[in-house]
């Protein structure tokens, strides 16, 4: 009896000992129990950019005629199905949004809470530009008992928007912590508040037809000491790909097969030819019928042909230029570094929108300068001299013609691979004149937006339901509030 009782006591102490220090001895030291904001970063940005690119490759370069389809064409057709990989995307990213702008809250790091501000509003700029009104206010808030998040109006949604990225300027810098996981700017404070006030800008001026703008335009661009913008294509926000492995540039990996289904689009190729452009060699390659004579020449395929039309067109597509090099088998060169890049925004689109608001009367400046700024940026963005005399044809000279064709042709020359903006910034301007393909099957009509991802109507009916009572039917001709066309 006295050895039970011993050994009960031994037991006894044994598992008070234990539990004393229980957490202390199950904790392992080197696992964080918190995620700081840095390592939320590198994802936030990453994610939302990669999937724009890979979406700008599958309908916004086809559908704003920077590129073509030669096989599998239905995009070029605008038979479009559910398109739910940018909303999946830049949801799931918000929520990264939310916990980073939450850790730093409680750290004290403003500059994070900044930075979580302008990738907010550049993700939800992309939601609401490709679907219209869309989930914003009670977004990301599953763990609050929000299951089934309401539609904004995109007009509330753009009021909110531009006010967070002027608070994203206004508290950017103000702390002094390290900018960690930063692989947009490399830590860059100022190029973030750089970012912030240049896509304040392209803002505005998209919704300009709706609301007049001049004073908040002018409030940034007449205090720019307060309120910097991009001063150069060094401040680009762009995201540079590396040589290896998973960080290389997303079609450098792509099949042969699947890259060669694309093509340059006739109209950008015939615009490119015309204006005697080099970027035409950057853009597109030489015909394969072509490539081993002494003049090898370029050409496009016209968008929006049959299935068999187009495997047929340009001598069974010996005849026509595929996109080029730097964006597939070369994307990991030295130079394809330099150009295949994903990008939220340049310098170049910022003075194409700086020259229209000025010709306007919406900033002061002058609009030739911006204008002619933005060109020689965007021919620099793609590592390509600009050749002596360019600005003096008839065809880009500022002085002659139409001012606003001029501006908006280079910039939809510009944002060649950024095809979601290029098509938003056509939907808002009807610049450059382009006409839907000759076998399209959206009765002549250039798409103006995404239909609402299929999993909305299981998953978030009522709310959907709405939203489309609201904004108009759930489909791809109906225009957004700040389509003005």
């Amino acid at each position: 009896m006295k050895t039970l009782k011993v050994i009960a006591t031994i037991l006894t102490a044994v598992l008070l000992g234990c539990t004393s220090d229980f957490d202390v001895t199950n904790t392992n030291p080197n696992a964080p129990t918190a995620v700081t904001p840095g390592l939320l970063l590198t994802n936030i940005i990453r994610t939302p950019v990669n999937s724009m690119m890979d979406h700008a490759w599958s309908y916004g370069n086809i559908v704003i005629q920077h590129n073509a389809k030669r096989q599998f064409v239905n995009e070029d057709r605008y038979l479009w199905g559910d398109v739910s990989g940018p909303w999946d995307a830049c949801y799931s990213t918000l929520r990264d949004v939310r916990n980073m702008m939450d850790a730093a809250e409680k750290l004290g790091q403003k500059n994070y809470v900044g930075i979580g501000l302008v990738m907010r509003s550049w993700i939800m700029l992309q939601l609401t530009d490709l679907y219209g009104d869309v989930p914003f206010t009670q977004a990301t808030k599953a763990a609050d008992g929000v299951v089934l998040p309401v539609y904004d109006r995109q007009e509330a949604i753009y009021t909110q928007l531009l006010a967070d990225l002027k608070s994203a300027n206004d508290i950017i810098g103000t702390t002094t912590e390290t900018i960690e996981g930063d692989i947009l700017f490399g830590g860059s404070s100022l190029k973030w508040k750089k970012f912030a006030n240049s896509l304040r800008v392209r803002m505005l001026l998209r919704i300009s037809g709706k609301k007049n703008v001049a004073a908040d335009l002018n409030a940034i661009i007449s205090n720019q000491a307060a309120n910097p913008i991009f001063g150069s294509t060094a401040d680009n926000a762009s995201l540079t790909y590396l040589s290896a492995f998973p960080n290389q540039f997303p079609l450098a990996i792509a099949r042969v097969g699947s890259f060669r289904e694309f093509t340059l689009s006739k109209t950008l190729a015939d615009t490119l030819l015309n204006l005697k452009d080099p970027r035409i060699e950057v853009y597109g390659r030489p015909t394969e019928e072509s490539a081993s004579t002494t003049t090898p020449a370029y050409a496009g395929l016209p968008n929006g042909l049959s299935d068999v039309d187009a495997l047929n067109y340009g001598n069974s597509g010996r005849g026509i230029s595929y996109v080029g090099t730097l964006w597939f088998e070369d994307a990991s060169t030295p130079r394809g570094i330099k150009v295949a890049k994903g990008v939220l925004m340049t310098f170049a689109e910022l003075q194409f929108n700086l020259a229209e608001a000025a010709e306007r009367g919406l900033v002061s400046g002058s609009a030739k300068d911006y204008y002619e700024a933005g060109v020689k940026a965007a021919f620099e963005h793609v590592d390509t001299k600009m050749p002596d005399g360019y600005l003096q044809q008839p065809s880009v000279d500022f002085g002659v013609g139409d001012k606003f064709v001029k501006i908006a042709t280079q910039k939809w020359i510009s944002l060649y691979f950024n095809g979601m903006e290029a098509w938003a910034d056509w939907r808002r301007s009807g610049l450059p004149v382009l006409q839907p393909g000759p076998s399209n099957l959206n009765g002549n009509r250039i798409p103006s937006r995404f239909a609402y991802p299929l999993s909305e109507q299981a998953l978030n009916s009522a709310n959907r339901a709405d939203a489309v009572s609201k904004q108009g039917a759930d489909d791809i001709n109906t225009k957004l509030w700040w389509d003005a066309q």
